[in-house]
């Protein structure tokens, strides 16, 4: 490593992204550490799900995003350690360990999801966080309608399968919720002979007494009204109890409880910040909240440690929202911070978070956006929608055929990635039965190098035998030529 100022940064999201590029012209080097090997543009991943971007739209590969960035280095690995005394970040990756030090470090690592204390949930109702999850959901979703069609050709009752449960009201379940409408409604229904796709049935229900409540209460009120005339029934103030392969149940604050079959089941309720918030936090004293964010300075620094930043969805700060503008501002400001030190400049002071607004899309040319006091919807909100979301994609290759895609399904019925496999359906599942996840399906490096050269000598055996008898057929002129027994 150089003698320069060392910044390591934790995750390839917008805080991580966005923190790494605003160093590239300081004396610095930058190395990112994340668990993925692309940046996700995570608002439109309902659209992978449903079959309208493919995953490398919204997704591009980081190192190709940081190429042209010749202070930084890009390691895959997912964080498990930072020994902020010793100022090292450790990181894995399939069982192999690599620790880095750091001068600065700005820790953006992000959110899962949260199943309020039931994991269980997830092998049956899986989140919307990762590429996998929306690669997963689109299997699910198109499965669904083709295990339907099967079941009707055969008699057989069908309608738990074109039964879709979206659990959460927040801006993810209502454009997931409406796509599924639109796709059953629009893109399949003239192309299955024994099922009425239009007749599937789509649900949003959430625990809350209305659909998104961070707009508010005249924009939720809207956008219940839009998705009902969707055809989406949306059911207010159940929380989920139990969900199996079968189905799922809900409870109302009466004690009623209501059970709906359903295979296709997807949980767009709650998140819960990184883990690294509290390895932070055990070594620092700063209180974590119920969510798991971690509370943090003003400047975005941690109790102690200036030299470390927090940005985005893991910290409790002012209550700014988990949205992507506040892990960019707060990555920009962090590098911000870090180039003002080196300098000997004073520091700007606190972050400031300036709220950009908030918006979600029911149905095509249709959505919702508050924006300060401006509260809109309809076509107007959905243009505003189109034009940020194609601001903040990655690449200009990827807003071109953004654009494409999205003028196919939303001026047509189309969808142009409905492309399934049962690995995408069923490979988390068979991974997280292994006792060591990935891992265990790699060999350690001196095992694997011992049994390779065993395996080496006997194919190479192999091939020189197989060799010297496909000569001497072709020399002895024996091919095609019949042999008696």
């Amino acid at each position: 490593m150089s003698d320069r100022h060392q910044v390591v940064v934790i995750g390839s999201g917008f805080g991580g992204l966005f923190g790494a590029k605003a160093l590239k012209r300081a004396d610095v080097d930058v190395t990112m550490i994340a668990k993925t090997t692309h940046h996700l543009f995570q608002p439109l991943l309902y659209q992978v799900a449903t079959g309208i971007l493919s995953q490398g739209e919204i997704a591009p590969p980081t190192r190709e995003v940081l190429h042209k960035q010749k202070n930084a280095t890009v390691l895959l690995g997912e964080v498990t350690d930072i020994d902020l005394e010793a100022r090292t970040v450790t990181s894995q990756l399939l069982g192999r360990p690599t620790t880095v030090s750091y001068d600065s470090l700005i820790v953006a690592a992000g959110a899962g999801q949260s199943y309020f204390g039931n994991d269980h949930f997830a092998e049956f109702a899986p989140g919307m966080k990762s590429i996998d999850d929306a690669l997963e959901l689109r299997g699910r979703i198109f499965g669904s309608f083709e295990l339907a069609e099967l079941a009707a050709q055969r008699g057989e009752s069908f309608e738990h399968l074109l039964t879709f449960v979206v659990v959460g009201a927040g801006p993810t379940g209502v454009e997931l919720a409406g796509q599924i409408a639109e796709l059953a409604r629009r893109t399949l229904k003239r192309d299955f002979k024994h099922i009425r796709t239009e007749h599937a049935r789509v649900i949003l229900v959430d625990a809350a007494p209305q659909v998104l409540p961070p707009f508010g209460a005249k924009l939720g009120e809207k956008t219940k009204v839009a998705l009902e005339k969707l055809g989406i029934d949306v059911v207010l103030g159940a929380m989920v109890t139990n969900v199996d392969e079968r189905g799922l149940e809900w409870k109302f604050k009466d004690g009623r409880v209501e059970r709906i079959e359903s295979v296709t089941k997807i949980w767009a309720a709650g998140v819960s910040a990184s883990p690294l918030g509290k390895t932070l936090s055990e070594q620092t004293g700063a209180p974590l909240d119920r969510a798991g964010r971690i509370s943090v300075n003003p400047d975005l620094t941690l109790p102690g440690h200036p030299e470390v930043f927090v940005v985005g969805d893991m910290i409790n700060l002012d209550h700014l929202p988990g949205v992507a503008q506040v892990a960019i501002q707060g990555a920009k400001h962090a590098a911000k911070e870090i180039e003002r030190r080196l300098e000997g400049k004073p520091s700007a002071g606190p972050f400031k978070y300036f709220d950009k607004g908030s918006m979600a899309t029911i149905s095509r040319f249709r959505a919702v956006a508050s924006i300060g006091n401006l509260k809109l919807t309809g076509f107007v909100a959905w243009l505003m929608w189109l034009v940020v979301h194609l601001f903040y994609i990655t690449g200009f290759k990827n807003r071109v055929t953004a654009v494409m895609h999205w003028f196919v399904s939303f001026l047509g019925s189309d969808r142009a990635e409905r492309t399934t496999t049962l690995q995408q359906i069923f490979g988390r599942s068979a991974l997280e039965r292994l006792e060591g996840g990935a891992s265990s399906l790699v060999s350690p490096p001196g095992q694997y190098d011992a049994e390779r050269a065993a395996a080496d000598e006997t194919r190479r055996k192999e091939l020189e035998e197989q060799a010297a008898e496909e000569v001497r057929l072709t020399d002895a002129g024996e091919r095609g030529v019949h042999q008696p027994a």
